[in-house]
């Protein structure tokens, strides 16, 4: 990292330490519950605290809208046509940078997957960007936008089709993982790979009829889901060694002596890029295709959230590697250690994107979506990872506004990937 920014970077740091500060000061029997959550900590403290799923983070938007209030920011709650979705901004002119803030829990285990840290992580790095800001007067604009509903309900997407990251120079997050899939210094990894999944609903339609008296006036729907349920597996044979295929039957039938004619099946189809994820779900299309024509039943399907692969910019996360002691942060290795698909691969092809990830402690075997690690997502020592994270995110995102030649850089890396990416 070049020491172009070497003043601002300690700004940027000490500007997210100050909040930490205050929290510790705080008096709550003098202070209104709206200051005792200053950020990032409390902040996320209380969205840990209070696990609400996909679209019904209600608390969380409530309690961010009201902090960032507090602290003089411009908020939009219910940004962009989206319930519990909000965005601030700070600046004018120049460049806009986003930080995403996740903060959508799991049925039945809460923040297993540490979306309170993405909170933490991505509101101490909005400070800090624009902390420096306000003291040099520079243009550039920083927007922190709180998306929910990353855990299955594609909450970006929405953001995207309502224009959340239109002319966005750069949008980074990070996000909490396992640190026992770590070695030796390493707290985390900053290009992690994630596949692109695209997501359908099959449902079958046959005809009803008395399993006992009268079969064969029925059709069976459940007979065409058995059918493309075995065909699908056997293609898994032919498929690429990191391509995915998984599937649930939904509806099945209501009893076993009436034929349903009724069936429905969710099925996620996954590859290394948003092309090859749709051309192998044309092969499994076929499977459902051949199941409804050996039936006779009638088949039809409904998109779901598809979520892209993840399209890292290089140029974006050697420049975070630059900002921690050399081997604390490997740039793409292990290159499995954030398995699975985000939403957050859909903005990385809207705009150059940066989605890290840093290791947090628990026991071996109790990895994302797990209840061991929802309690560790709470431990200080998690979110004090966490912030660090955010600051550099904060050094990253602000040099993408005050330096011409990265910011370029970082432009025609991601138009060359994007390219790639088509392929």
């Amino acid at each position: 990292m070049s020491t172009w920014s070497a003043e601002w970077i300690n700004t940027i740091r000490q500007a997210v330490d100050n909040n930490l500060e205050s929290i510790s000061k705080i008096n709550s029997q003098v202070r209104s519950l709206l200051i005792e959550t200053l950020p990032p900590a409390n902040v996320g403290d209380k969205i840990h605290s209070e696990p609400e799923l996909a679209y019904e983070e209600h608390k969380a938007h409530a309690n961010f809208v009201s902090v960032l209030n507090s602290l003089g920011f411009q908020v939009t709650p219910q940004a962009y046509g989206v319930a519990t979705a909000f965005s601030a901004e700070y600046g004018s002119g120049g460049r806009l940078v986003v930080f995403n803030a996740e903060y959508d829990a799991l049925p039945g285990i809460g923040h297993a997957c540490g979306h309170n840290l993405i909170a933490s992580a991505s509101f101490a790095a909005f400070l800090g960007v624009a902390e420096v800001l306000k003291q040099t007067s520079a243009p550039g604009r920083v927007r922190l936008l709180g998306t929910p509903a990353e855990e299955g309900g594609g909450g970006k997407i929405h953001l995207i089709k309502n224009g959340a990251y239109r002319d966005a120079a750069a949008c980074l997050m990070t996000h909490p993982g396992p640190q026992y899939l770590l070695s030796g210094n390493v707290t985390g990894v900053a290009a992690v790979k994630m596949l692109a999944n695209v997501k359908w609903r099959v449902l079958f339609s046959g005809q009803t009829a008395h399993a006992a008296m009268e079969p064969w006036n029925g059709v069976n729907a459940l007979d065409a889901v058995c059918l493309s349920y075995n065909a699908i597996s056997m293609l898994r044979q032919q498929i690429r060694p990191h391509e995915r295929i998984h599937g649930v039957i939904k509806e099945g039938g209501d009893r076993p002596n009436v034929i349903p004619a009724s069936t429905s099946v969710e099925y996620y189809v996954r590859s290394d890029t948003l092309a090859a994820a749709e051309r192998l779900w044309k092969r499994v299309r076929l499977c459902f295709e051949g199941a409804a024509t050996a039936t006779g039943c009638q088949v039809r399907y409904e998109p779901t959230n598809s979520y892209a692969d993840l399209r890292s910019s290089m140029v974006l996360c050697k420049e975070f590697v630059a900002t921690f002691p050399q081997g604390t942060v490997s740039l793409d290795e292990p290159a499995d250690f954030l398995a699975g698909s985000t939403d957050m691969g859909n903005v990385t092809y809207e705009c150059p994107g940066f989605h890290g990830a840093f290791g947090i402690d628990t026991e071996r075997g109790q990895g994302n979506h797990t209840r061991p690690f929802a309690d560790a997502s709470g431990l200080a020592k998690s979110l004090d990872r966490a912030v660090e994270w955010g600051k550099s995110m904060a050094i990253v995102g602000y040099r993408v506004l005050s330096d011409d030649e990265f910011n370029q850089a970082v432009q025609e890396d991601w138009k060359a990937d994007m390219k790639r990416a088509a392929l």
